[in-house]
């Protein structure tokens, strides 16, 4: 039993010892595959870091080389900066070399014929002290009798010297009384007539009854504003002053008409379309009504008497035409009695005077039609409606373009410099803005279809009404081109100018 026992104490022994080994053996080797686990993972981030090292590194490295390449570039770009500064100084100074060698060359020049014009005139001063060598031998040689000739002879022509001196004198004592006198009929001239002028604008302020007519004239969507600037060829401007709108246009006539038009639709009230057609051929009757009467006005005013019907209507013409800011029906009037007032101090024609004083003009209120200067265009109308020759001559010789034949030609001429050249009788903006947009004008009518055209928005646009019969919409394009390409070639001007070709068709019926 004790055998058995300790047998059995033993293989328990035995087997407690081999399990207790094997969890040992087994222990140990989770511990190492543990172990190795830990040193994969380590090796996995160890080789992780080291590409993003690398990453790092290889970013920093472009970024260096980007940088040292940006400043290089810019060293470079200092470097050429510099290289053309260097350029143009050498260039500048060629520049100055060469001017300098040009000054020296003129002065070489200059001294060179300096030096001959020394030597010509010591050659002229030799030659002269030869002569009266010559004559002082000469007079040592004479008789008593050639002494006294010659001694006459110089005493003759000294006295006649003096002589001379003393008509020069006379004359230029009698010029300076005549100018003076000039100057004095002058001034009593224009003493008398002052004549007031009023600076000619290229706007009109149309007053409203109210703000809501605004609306009126423009229209559904804007017809009514465009049948009207259509018709009158004139700028409707409505903007937020109160109570009033603006009319503009550089023709005077077209501006008056214009303002009546609309005036007159105010007024009425019924506005559309047809209505301002209406009232615009009524405007243009009675602004043809106006012409006439103020040229008969003016030739009553004048004391001119017996003028042709077509004289005096284009003289009326006058009333809407102005010269560098000047109005010239009021100019003529005024150089008609200034040449009057001259005329009677001088004793000349007083009724000849005064009648080519006030026709002296004519020319302009038709000169944009017929080409030439207006005192020939005058000229030849007074010829064709029976003036005389004196008065054709007056006409057409007050700008000097024919040499003045009469003393009333000549007073005339003054008549027209004195009036025309008192302080703020005239504006040269003025004139030369109406001249810039009557081109306009002109450039456009002469084109084949064009019926009306108007220059518009200050000279910034130009309206081309055209026949539709005529011109159709593919040629309305190209006839729009062709005005703008002359525009540009042959005008001067601010901005731009827009070109605006419009055909419309009208089918009108009646209901009876």
């Amino acid at each position: 039993m004790n055998t058995f026992a300790l047998v059995g104490a033993i293989v328990a022994a035995i087997v407690g010892i081999a399990i207790g080994f094997a969890l040992d053996r087994y222990v140990i080797n989770t511990k190492a595959s543990r172990a190795a686990d830990e040193v994969a993972r380590a090796l996995d981030e160890a080789k992780r870091q080291a590409k993003t090292l690398k990453k790092e590194a290889l970013l920093e490295a472009k970024d260096e080389s980007i940088k040292r390449r940006q400043e290089e570039e810019a060293e470079a770009k200092t470097r050429r900066k510099e290289i053309i500064a260097l350029e143009n100084r050498l260039v500048t100074r060629e520049e100055s070399i060469d001017r300098r060698a040009e000054s020296l060359d003129k002065r070489e020049h200059q001294m060179s014929s300096a030096a001959g014009q020394i030597a010509a005139r010591e050659r002229e001063a030799e030659e002269l002290i030869a002569k009266q060598t010559e004559e002082l031998a000469r007079m040592a040689r004479m008789t008593q009798e050639e002494a006294r000739t010659e001694l006459l002879a110089r005493v003759t022509e000294d006295v006649a010297q003096e002589a001379a001196a003393i008509i020069r004198e006379s004359e230029d004592n009698a010029k300076r009384e005549a100018d003076k006198k000039a100057r004095s009929i002058v001034s009593l001239a224009i003493q008398r007539v002052a004549a007031d002028h009023t600076a000619e604008t290229t706007v009109s302020v149309v007053h409203l009854p109210n703000d809501d007519m605004k609306g009126r004239l423009i229209g559904r969507e804007g017809r009514n504003i465009r049948a009207f600037e259509q018709a009158t060829g004139i700028n409707l401007i409505v903007d937020d002053t109160p109570d009033a709108v603006t009319i503009s246009s550089f023709d005077p006539v077209r501006r008056e008409i214009g303002r009546m038009t609309l005036e007159a639709l105010i007024q009425d009230g019924r506005i559309h379309p047809a209505r301002i057609e209406e009232l615009f051929n009524k405007s243009e009757r009675t602004v043809s009504e106006r012409v006439q009467q103020a040229g008969e006005q003016a030739s009553y005013e004048a004391d001119v008497h017996n003028l042709h019907p077509e004289a005096i209507k284009t003289l009326g013409r006058l009333k809407y035409r102005t010269s560098y800011g000047q109005n010239v029906l009021q100019h003529s009037l005024e150089v008609s009695w200034l040449a009057g007032v001259m005329a009677a101090e001088l004793g000349a024609d007083v009724v000849l005077a005064q009648r080519a004083g006030l026709l002296h003009d004519l020319g302009k209120a038709i000169d944009h039609e017929v080409e030439g200067p207006h005192a020939a265009i005058g000229a030849d109308l007074a010829r064709r409606l029976g003036e005389s020759p004196a008065i054709v001559h007056c006409i057409e010789a007050h700008h000097g373009d024919v040499e003045c034949q009469t003393v009333e030609a000549v007073l005339v001429m003054a008549a027209d410099a004195i009036s025309a050249a008192r302080p703020g009788a005239r504006r040269e903006t003025l004139e030369s803005y109406i001249k810039r947009l009557e081109k306009l004008e002109e450039i456009a009518n002469a084109h084949k279809g064009v019926e009306k055209t108007y220059a518009m928005q200050a000279g910034r646009e130009i309206r081309v009404m055209v026949q539709p019969e005529v011109v159709n919409d593919d040629t309305a394009v190209v006839l729009a081109r062709e005005i703008a390409q002359e525009i540009e070639s042959e005008m001067e001007y601010p901005g731009q100018v827009r070109v605006m070709v419009v055909r419309e068709s009208r089918a009108v019926e009646y209901a009876k």
